[in-house]
């Protein structure tokens, strides 16, 4: 009896990254409903890694519709939704920005009112890291930055909830880099201090990672022709590089709990497999497709081509099985 065909591989870019229940509250924002939203928060609970996730990928679902603000009219006094207005109202403060950038500048009144926001849904909900993660994603909004003991005040706030919080880490790690208010050097500075004190099987060692994709991405944009640029190739491969996702694979994946991603983990995940595969490492990145079991994220595999494509031809190219 012939055999039936095998199924092409194609990659699953799930808004949730298998999250279902986090699926299941993003459908609600869709159709207007916050119910479902209010009780996935509560059900989260404290762990903060994944809650962060949730409310990060909830935030961009709500910013172009009225939930959160019927949930807050709803109940008045929820910490959870004062979080998740917070952080909704900064993803607008951005969409917001990325649209004056083009013509007449940034509102500042508006980005105060975001950080009002969030320093309100801090005072809401004294234990949660998010505001202080909404915090430090608004900073970069200035025009000339936060003044560094301010910056200082919100980084400490957030680990002193959240050590390991590495949406936080990521979002002051853009900050300090050459398209916003710092410079390259700063940036890996940054990222490799970070990584360095990071414990086994914290996520924050992929910093370097996150790191070496904004340089990559910042000198691309701004190669116009008129000036000499570097090899982008061996911006990948090139000794430390390769010793540095070495570094992040021994550091956290080797230290982590066995067992498939979780959530939560998959954005950085995607990040040390796109790492991997362009330091020349096939069989690390085999394992983290193995991890990943076809859950893709369109950052930083789209930096680099069509991410589809890529993430297509580096799974075969590598013989990954998932």
């Amino acid at each position: 009896m012939p055999q039936p065909p095998r199924r092409r591989f194609a990659p699953d870019f799930d808004p949730a990254f298998g999250d279902r229940a986090l699926a299941g509250a993003l459908h609600d924002i869709v159709i207007g409903r916050w119910q479902g939203v209010r009780d996935l928060l509560r059900d989260t609970g404290d762990n903060w890694a994944l809650r962060t996730h949730r409310v990060r990928l909830l935030s961009h679902a709500a910013a172009g519709r009225a939930a959160v603000e019927a949930w807050s009219a709803a109940e008045p006094h929820s910490a959870d939704a004062a979080v998740l207005r917070a952080a909704t109202e900064v993803v607008r403060v951005f969409h917001r920005a990325i649209e004056a950038g083009r013509r007449t500048g940034l509102d500042r009144a508006r980005l105060d009112a975001a950080v009002l926001a969030c320093l309100a849904a801090a005072d809401a909900h004294p234990s949660d890291p998010m505001p202080w993660v909404s915090l430090l994603t608004t900073a970069r909004l200035y025009g000339t930055g936060v003044s560094r003991r301010e910056l200082r005040r919100w980084f400490d706030e957030l680990r002193r909830r959240d050590a390991d919080n590495i949406e936080g880490h990521t979002q002051l790690l853009r900050y300090w880099s050459a398209r916003w208010h710092g410079t390259h050097g700063a940036m890996y500075d940054f990222a490799r201090d970070v990584a360095g004190a990071a414990p086994p099987g914290s996520p924050l060692p992929v910093l370097v990672q996150i790191a070496r994709v904004e340089e990559y991405r910042h000198l691309t944009e701004d190669a116009t022709g008129r000036v000499p640029v570097k090899d982008f190739g061996r911006h990948w491969h090139h000794e430390l590089a390769v010793a540095e996702v070495r570094r992040t694979w021994e550091r956290w994946i080797l230290a982590r709990p066995p067992g498939p991603a979780a959530p939560e983990e998959v954005g950085e995940l995607n990040h040390l497999a796109h790492a991997a595969c362009y330091a020349g490492m096939p069989e690390e990145a085999r394992q983290l497709f193995a991890l990943l079991g076809g859950r893709a994220a369109r950052v930083p595999w789209q930096y680099t081509g069509d991410a589809a494509e890529e993430f297509t031809r580096w799974h075969a190219q590598v013989r990954a099985t998932s």
